[in-house]
């Protein structure tokens, strides 16, 4: 019985040793130069050293460890880190960085479902991009806005400025178009319900007669409306 259960120990003393000579072999130089690679700051270079070591195996664990901690760590992405520690918990199970792969993993799917409940998963540079854009984009509108404000209506035939707030004569009728004179107590709102059954185009409204409204809803009886 002894000698039955030395012979099963020392065949798996050597299969592990034979796992680590092969390992040794195959990804000793991948995982070197990934290893080098993060230490100098160039994770995309230390990506592709890590992945050239992968195979779907067993000897695969290592690598898989190293671009979880790569991405959850260095890149702040919790999406693929959950993909190299699942994968390392596929692998190996048992390994030696299995108690700390699945904390990890808890904790990385937590900051992705916190990250999706704000919207999809982007970077803290695409953030800054976009605000950026964003501002940029609404000082634009607003200038553009104000140059149209600011620019006079044609004159009339008697010479007089045809853009006032409330003269019907602004700009000339567009074809297709209706106009609509306010009476006492109506809205935009009210017209639009008027013309369209629906109280909730009065911004139609409000956009065909920008220039003689300002840009606002308000309106006052005798005024002139185009109803597109």
């Amino acid at each position: 019985m002894k000698r039955i259960l030395f012979a099963g120990g020392l065949a798996a003393a050597l299969l592990l040793a034979g796992c680590d000579q092969l390992l040794t072999k195959a990804t000793k130089d991948d995982l070197a130069a990934g290893d080098k690679n993060v230490a100098a700051g160039d994770f995309r270079g230390a990506i592709a050293d890590y992945e050239a070591a992968l195979d779907g195996t067993e000897k695969s664990a290592k690598a898989h460890w190293k671009l979880a901690l790569l991405y959850d760590d260095k890149l702040k992405n919790p999406r693929d880190a959950i993909h190299h520690l699942e994968r390392y918990l596929g692998v190996a199970p048992a390994g030696s960085h299995a108690k700390d792969a699945k904390a990890m993993l808890k904790q990385a799917e937590t900051r992705l479902a916190i990250a999706q409940g704000k919207g999809s998963f982007i970077t803290q540079e695409e953030a800054v991009r976009l605000k950026n854009d964003n501002l940029e984009l609404i000082k634009k509108l607003t200038a553009e806005r104000a140059k149209k404000a600011a620019t006079p209506y044609p004159a009339s035939a008697s010479g007089s400025a045809a853009g006032k707030k409330g003269d019907a004569a602004q700009r000339p009728i567009p074809p297709g178009t209706r106009t609509h004179v306010v009476l006492p107590g109506e809205t935009m709102a009210s017209i639009a319900q008027k013309y369209y059954k629906n109280k909730g185009r009065w911004k139609d409204i409000q956009d065909a007669n920008f220039y003689s409204t300002g840009g606002t809803p308000t309106i006052k009886p005798g005024q002139t409306l185009i109803v597109p």
